[in-house]
């Protein structure tokens, strides 16, 4: 008698296995997929970003913006309580990452004093950081309760569909009625904001600029920021966050305290509530302020932002001096910032690895350093302890840009970014005072192995596990550098 031989049965355990690599496959490639080609600019694109560069370099003495820079986290915290205490009709807040903290509650609490008063609030927070950080936050639902309140994350993520993962939305600014704004590179939470004690020991150096805008023309910038928020606000991508999980007795007793904390800060603090401050005297002339952006699609975009930068810069007839927290270029943006160079003297400050937060970008430094110095600028590295987070350019005398846009791939073809272009001498060499007072805490870089520092400069060195760590890294990130 011949017995059936029976079949072995799968091993759960390997199909198990087999399953979470397939799932892992599916969002690397599914999330990486939409970035492997950079798009090239189109020459429709082209022409209208020289039509703008035109418009921005013509001499014009008539414009209603002023502006000033916040080079301080607490003078950034400071203008923004100052700013939206003053709303009557609306105010508008939007950030790339929102985070329940001591400068977050502060704003929170005086923008719920002005919703109380009838005053419309809008936030709006980048998806994926508002799940990771916000959706749990029963403060934040408890605030986005309140009949004058919305908060939306722009682009939230859906776990089976990877595509979406990375097309991330960086913008940081706060709108108030047609009275002014503030944008630049801060985050919301206590490490861009604020003299609040950090609960990681660290912060993070950067810079914005308020506009005050008397224009009513629609020529003013605060109108094209504001046309720009109601596109993004308004489209495909942006969900509600939805106001479930908070008991009413909870929510009322949370929206309770943020009003005790707007009159104990009111007590503390009066000069932020003084209506007698004149914006007008707190700024500088201007001869027009334009905002420049990426598109806001969630898939890879055109570079228009660096595009429109590489023509400012192009313009140059004295120097260029840019600021960033970290340099990751490719062939193209190589060529286009070797090409200013040639014309006029450009220097980039960018953080030292020993001092950059951002360990995947200085991993990826290490392995092109060389590539950066070759294309004649003079680079600088930032060592001054706190990570350097800001990004702007001075260009000649007379063209200050302030805003998020790193230079680096995320920012010229995943993120969606914001810039805005300041014509006016006396900003422009308030804006290069700034940049001048952090180059004293800078080494200079000779050759690709090289760097000159300044006496007196004192860089813990890296360790060996660091070094080791951020080489490592920045090899696998070869693999995805369009995502760096």
């Amino acid at each position: 008698m011949v017995r059936k031989q029976s079949r072995r049965k799968p091993h759960t355990g390997r199909i198990v296995l087999l399953l979470i690599v397939a799932l892992f496959l599916y969002h690397v490639i599914g999330g990486y997929a939409p970035f492997a080609r950079a798009p090239e600019l189109s020459a429709e694109n082209a022409a209208a970003i020289e039509r703008r560069v035109e418009e921005m370099c013509r001499d014009d003495d008539s414009s209603a913006d002023r502006a000033m820079i916040l080079e301080t986290r607490a003078q950034a915290l400071d203008e923004r309580l100052r700013l939206i205490s003053r709303a009557r009709e609306e105010i508008i807040i939007t950030t790339y990452d929102c985070r329940d903290s001591e400068s977050t509650r502060d704003i929170l609490c005086v923008a719920l004093e002005r919703a109380d008063a009838g005053v419309r609030v809008r936030v709006l927070v980048d998806g994926l950081t508002g799940w990771a950080n916000l959706k749990g936050s029963a403060l934040l639902k408890a605030f986005n309760a309140h009949p004058n309140i919305e908060i939306r994350f722009y682009n939230p993520p859906y776990f089976f569909a990877p595509w979406r993962h990375m097309g991330r939305m960086h913008d940081k600014y706060v709108i108030v009625d047609g009275l002014a704004y503030i944008l630049g590179g801060r985050n919301m939470f206590d490490h861009f904001l604020g003299a609040y004690p950090s609960p990681t020991g660290t912060y993070s150096n950067d810079r914005e600029a308020l506009v005050y805008s008397g224009a009513r023309d629609g020529k003013g910038s605060l109108l094209q920021v504001k046309d720009y928020f109601e596109t993004i606000w308004t489209c495909e991508d942006t969900r509600s966050l939805p106001n479930w999980g908070i008991p009413d007795s909870r929510r009322d007793a949370m929206l309770d305290d943020l009003r005790e904390r707007r009159a104990a800060l009111e007590a503390d603090r009066p000069e932020l509530f003084d209506s007698a401050v004149d914006y007008r005297e707190m700024t500088l002339p201007t001869k027009g302020v334009w905002l420049v952006a990426n598109p806001i699609n969630i898939d890879a975009k055109q570079p228009v932002v660096f595009a429109t930068l590489c023509a400012l810069m192009a313009r140059a007839k004295e120097d260029v001096i840019i600021h960033s927290p970290y340099a990751v270029l490719n062939g193209f943006m190589r060529d286009e910032l070797a090409a200013i160079a040639e014309k006029a003297p450009v220097t980039l400050m960018i953080n030292a690895v020993e001092n950059g937060a951002n360990v995947v970008a200085s991993g990826d430094y290490l392995w092109h350093r060389g590539e950066v110095l070759a294309t004649g600028m003079r680079v600088l590295e930032y060592a001054g302890g706190d990570s350097y987070h800001g990004k702007s350019l001075a260009i000649d005398g007379d063209i200050s840009i302030i805003g998020s846009f790193n230079l680096d791939l995320r920012s010229a073809y995943v993120d969606t970014e914001l810039m805005l272009v300041i014509r006016g001498e006396e900003v422009n060499a308030l804006l290069r005072g700034h940049m001048e007072a952090l180059h004293a805490d800078c080494r200079q870089v000779i050759d690709k192995g090289a760097a000159e520092t300044p006496e007196g400069l004192d860089i813990p060195p890296l360790s060996t596990g660091r070094a080791l760590a951020l080489r490592a890294l920045g090899a696998v990130m070869q693999l995805f550098r369009n995502l760096v």
